[in-house]
């Protein structure tokens, strides 16, 4: 479970894109998503990271389309 939720970090890809030796890809969405709402993901990676057995750094980016220019082709006329 955790090398799945690992490699679709790395990779950045979909859940659906999971090799199929991980299981089922579904599968563990879902227990992905009932951990972390339960608070086990943060609390499994805090103690993996105590242990010094991964390092995580969480980045988030964003972007902001207020001042880019739109092709006249794509507002919708």
């Amino acid at each position: 479970m955790l090398n799945a939720i690992l490699y679709v970090a790395e990779q950045g890809c979909k859940w659906r894109g999971l090799p199929t030796h991980f299981g089922n890809w579904h599968t563990l969405c879902t227990w992905m998503n009932r951990w972390s709402r339960k608070g086990v993901l943060d609390r499994v990676f805090e103690q993996l990271q105590r242990e010094r057995m991964v390092r995580i750094r969480v980045a988030a980016y964003g972007l902001d389309s207020t001042g880019s220019k739109v092709h006249p082709d794509g507002t919708g006329r």
